[in-house]
């Protein structure tokens, strides 16, 4: 829907800008030129109605020109620079709750044109811990958040709900790399979160620099029958492609990610989720009368960067 939206968008300042730059060229001379006619015509005594008259911009040109500029600065401002987003599911709780509105940062990875998504300015690459908006790979009309787990070359394992990764060898990390290391986890509490009728318990995990929180339902057991299958590794094992990235969703048993679809190509990163701008809470209770997509709340202590 994002990607129609921006689409839309671009073809509406296209289509302002031309309606405008159309009148400023061809129209409104045309129209000046009528005035003078007209003046002349009636000896240079012309009504100052009659001469509103004759120079009047057209509806369609004067809503052109005023909606122009407008949306010009909206399509750059999401296109390239911050683009917004609503969390619709609760794949990355405890991170993000459904209701965040948050903002993504086009800038963080590479910069594409919202049309045809062709690299217009090589930027950062993702990094490790990174909250990052994506297409999805089985569906690139829809955009995904997760966070980023493996990069291109590393070699990632989920076992017993437990995250290994050894990370790819390369210039910034070549004393470090060719290890299995497991991903430290601390945890902080249960039974503040639940799937279904199960308690969660939440962690705290260390991806090198970046600590972060994240779920898991002890008695709901791994799929692991429904994982992507890669060729030459086990079932709970991925390779990294050269030019992608494996992600994961903090709510680890409530989440449709890499695991199960494979790996998403830096073509289709988006941007990196950086800041919850609003956050609302919604009505979960299916005996009320009051819709589910009223707001009853604002979540005000949930405003702020996103780590």
């Amino acid at each position: 829907m994002a990607g129609y939206f921006a689409i839309f968008l671009v073809l509406l300042t296209l289509a302002s800008g031309l309606v405008w730059l159309l009148d400023a060229l061809v129209l409104a001379p045309k129209r000046q030129q009528r005035l003078v006619l007209a003046q002349s015509s009636a000896g240079g005594d012309l009504p100052a109605n009659v001469s509103e008259q004759l120079v009047k911009e057209p509806q369609l040109v004067e809503t052109a020109k005023s909606i122009f500029p407008v949306i010009a600065l909206i399509t750059i401002f999401r296109s390239f620079i911050y683009e917004p987003f609503q969390i619709p599911s609760g794949s990355m709780m405890p991170t993000l709750l459904v209701g965040d509105f948050i903002l993504v940062e086009k800038f963080s990875y590479d910069v594409k044109d919202p049309v045809w998504r062709k690299t217009l300015y090589s930027n950062n690459k993702p990094q490790r811990g990174d909250v990052a908006v994506f297409k999805y790979p089985e569906q690139p009309t829809v955009d995904y958040i997760k966070r980023v787990i493996g990069l291109p070359g590393d070699r990632v394992i989920y076992r017993n709900k437990q995250l290994f990764i050894e990370k790819a060898c390369n210039g910034d990390n070549a004393a470090s790399c060719g290890k299995l290391e497991m991903v430290a986890l601390q945890l902080k509490n249960e039974g503040e979160f639940y799937q279904e009728q199960y308690a969660q318990r939440r962690y705290t995990e260390q991806l090198g620099t970046v600590a972060h929180d994240i779920l898991q339902t002890p008695a709901r057991r791994e799929h692991t029958e429904f994982f992507f299958k890669q060729h030459g590794t086990a079932i709970d094992e991925f390779v990294v492609p050269d030019g992608h990235y494996f992600v994961l969703g903090d709510n680890r048993d409530n989440s449709r990610d890499g695991r199960f679809w494979g790996f998403v190509p830096e073509h289709n990163m988006v941007g990196k989720a950086v800041f919850i701008w609003m956050s609302f809470e919604f009505n979960e209770d299916p005996n009320s009368w009051l819709p589910g997509w009223i707001p009853t709340g604002v979540r005000f202590d949930r405003l702020g960067a996103i780590h």
